[in-house]
């Protein structure tokens, strides 16, 4: 008869691991990165002339997680960057409503992100 620990042990479910990230396609990628800049750019301009609804909800959100996506899947993959960069120009108060309009749309609380990242070291 085996214990109970060992039932316990060989119960538990293994996280399946996530495919390494695919190496970058050269041509491919300065593509997309200049789409987004230019994007980034275009954005700035709207918002620079007063226009903040330039971009439909639907818009903001598809993009919003298309760069989660993206960002959270290169640190899991071992990325060292910061999806900010010094020269951003996006203010504390930016930053913070951004990251609490991110809490709310997946349903998690700050305790639960300090938690996390107790947890991970991130």
């Amino acid at each position: 008869m085996s214990s109970p620990r060992r039932a316990v042990r060989t119960a538990r479910i293994k996280k399946p691991k996530r495919p390494p990230l695919a190496p970058a396609r050269g041509r491919a990628v300065a593509d997309v990165s200049n789409r987004a800049k230019s994007l980034a750019r275009d954005l700035e301009r709207e918002l620079g002339a007063g226009r903040i609804d330039s971009l439909s909800d639907d818009g903001l959100q598809q993009l919003m997680a298309a760069l989660c996506k993206i960002y959270g899947r290169r640190v899991e993959g071992g990325a060292k960057s910061w999806p900010l960069s010094d020269q951003g120009g996006v203010s504390p108060t930016e930053v913070m409503v951004t990251a609490s309009g991110l809490l709310k749309a997946a349903d998690l609380q700050v305790f639960e992100l300090g938690m996390w990242q107790s947890w991970t070291g991130r």
